[in-house]
């Protein structure tokens, strides 16, 4: 960070608090006006500046578990089986469809139609060709990094490829989503992979629909079957595939 968006920085820091003070202070007095039916003390304040134009959002958790979920509500499944996906994912679908969630370090999470287990993504303990609706989300590019405690791994992530393919039902729908753009690894938080790499690791398999998150948000939300051009121009996008075996 240079020296001038250092000082801005602190500016504006300095900038909100003062107003965060004359905003609590104009507020203290508001309430000596009306019925006072909470405490209001300043050893309890906790500052948090969101005056921003529009809301902000992370573009790749929100727009893929839309349209994950999209996928479950016009496909309707009997059961469907998440590995390592959001959790916000599938706490809401299990609102309208059984859903077994497996992580590496499972979720004490506790939901009628939900059940939740410890798995590891590069051994399933399912039989092959077992599983009707499948996902697997933002999950793959982390495996064989050691960001969860996993083993490192170089090939870690083929490795969890092969297993859902493996566990994958002859005409069985798979959900899978990772970052898209300039083939590389950023240590150890994930992988990035190009199209051609996915479409290739999953050959043996028909890819239904593919959605792109593109990283800048004048280029659209969730666009399906996107032009090559845009993808080709992604460094940190998001690619959302259905695939069907």
């Amino acid at each position: 960070m240079n020296i001038k968006n250092l000082i801005e920085r602190i500016s504006t820091r300095l900038n909100f608090n003062k107003h965060f003070k004359r905003d609590f202070n104009l507020f203290l007095s508001l309430s000596t006006q009306t019925t006072q039916r909470f405490n209001i003390n300043w050893k309890d304040v906790h500052p948090i500046n969101e005056k921003t134009e529009k809301t902000d959002f992370d573009r790749h958790y929100v727009y893929h578990t839309s349209w994950a979920a999209r996928y479950l509500a016009k496909t309707k499944p009997e059961k469907h089986v998440d590995i390592s996906s959001s959790l916000f994912f599938s706490g809401i679908c299990s609102a309208f469809v059984k859903i077994e969630f497996y992580d590496y370090r499972p979720a004490d999470l506790i939901l009628n139609n939900l059940v939740c287990k410890p798995i590891d993504l590069i051994k399933l303990p399912f039989e092959s060709n077992s599983i009707q609706s499948l996902s697997c989300m933002h999950t793959v590019e982390h495996i064989g990094l050691g960001r969860y405690g996993d083993n490192l791994d170089p090939d870690g992530d083929l490795k969890a490829i092969n297993e859902l393919r493996r566990v994958l039902a002859p005409n069985g729908n798979l959900l899978f989503v990772v970052p898209i753009g300039k083939p590389k690894i950023i240590f150890n938080a994930h992988r990035i992979y190009s199209h051609e790499q996915i479409t290739e690791y999953f050959k043996d398999l028909r890819m239904i629909e593919f959605a792109l998150i593109p990283e800048n948000g004048n280029e659209g939300g969730l666009v399906i079957n996107p032009p090559n051009e845009l993808i080709m121009k992604q460094d940190y996008g998001c690619g959302c595939y259905w695939f069907k075996k």
